[in-house]
């Protein structure tokens, strides 16, 4: 059997379906069942049932799936362990941002990777929070910055801090906000992200919490949009604590304080499970850690020496 067809095996029981575990994989469908069926073959055992709604893993297939998953992630463990005794960190990742580069430290990160794993290739993609988390769970990200509750087995989150939102409107109505009640903050116009986001996420759960839902709004799908438009007069949002508190200061827009109107969340770097021992991936992963662990806001220095592998 081929490494390859195991790979295919384990993204179609991941997915539950060909045409999108072709799509991952980047090859047709008939060459995927084709792949499927010659592993069959090999090992004498039907791994899925096939029906309308998708591919299901047999009995045997949910069995055999644990023994390919080892397989395939010591391949990807001698493939780091060769790339490190050659003498460093090679590959490209595919890493999805979120939020504003400064937020999320962007240029430290890149600056700390570049310096210290010069082999190492970032390609940067700018994401919808929703988006972000979605494209590193179905593989077409290695790795990105999110924040929000999803989970999914197939995504390790490392927490990098918390902060919060604010529900903030433009200073010119900070009088009929100041005492307003939740019914009547819903009813001004709202300025909402796509229903994808992270963003969008907690307003409705701040809404559905307090019995009200907005009634009219205009979406923009970036905060630095919706600040702009908040302080133009357009409508009222959710804002980035620190956003909102540095615009309140200069008079720029009104921080409504209503009952239960601070919501916290967390800020996390996203990389798949099965990449967790790809030298790249593990390599990104520290710089990360080290950059947000650095007590002095400079980038931090990775050791060029890495530690080993997790086993």
């Amino acid at each position: 059997m081929e490494l390859y067809q195991l790979r295919t095996f384990a993204t179609v029981a991941e997915l539950g379906h060909l045409t999108r575990a072709a799509e991952r994989l980047h090859v047709s469908q008939p060459a995927l069942s084709a792949q499927i069926k010659a592993l069959e073959d090999e090992l004498s055992v039907v791994l899925f049932e096939r029906g309308a709604g998708g591919m299901a893993l047999t009995p045997a297939g949910r069995q055999l799936l644990a023994d390919a998953e080892r397989v395939i992630a010591a391949a990807q463990a001698l493939r780091s362990r060769a790339s490190e005794l050659r003498g460093g960190v090679a590959g490209r990742v595919r890493l999805g941002t979120v939020a504003d580069p400064e937020f999320i430290r962007l240029a430290d990160v890149l600056r700390c990777a570049v310096q210290h794993y010069p082999q190492l290739e970032i390609d940067v993609h700018h994401e919808i929070t929703g988006a972000a988390f979605e494209k590193v769970r179905d593989g077409e990200l290695d790795a990105a910055f999110y924040y929000g509750e999803l989970t999914h087995g197939a995504v390790v989150s490392v927490p990098l801090r918390e902060f919060a939102y604010r529900v903030a409107g433009p200073a010119a109505w900070s009088q009929r906000l100041a005492g307003a009640s939740w019914e009547a903050i819903a009813a001004e116009p709202w300025i909402m992200t796509p229903q994808i986001s992270t963003h969008y996420a907690l307003a409705t759960r701040l809404f559905n919490a307090n019995g009200a839902a907005p009634v009219r709004h205009v979406e923009a799908d970036h905060e630095a949009v919706i600040s702009s438009l908040v302080t133009a007069g357009v409508g009222v949002a959710l804002m980035r604590e620190d956003i909102a508190q540095a615009l309140a200061a200069t008079g720029q827009v009104f921080i409504w304080n209503g009952n239960g109107a601070r919501l916290a969340t967390t800020l996390q770097f996203l990389y798949r499970r099965d990449r967790e021992r790809d030298a790249p991936i593990h390599a990104l992963r520290d710089v990360v850690r080290d950059v947000w662990n650095a007590r002095s806001g400079a980038a931090a220095r990775p050791r060029r020496n890495r530690p080993p592998l997790p086993a």
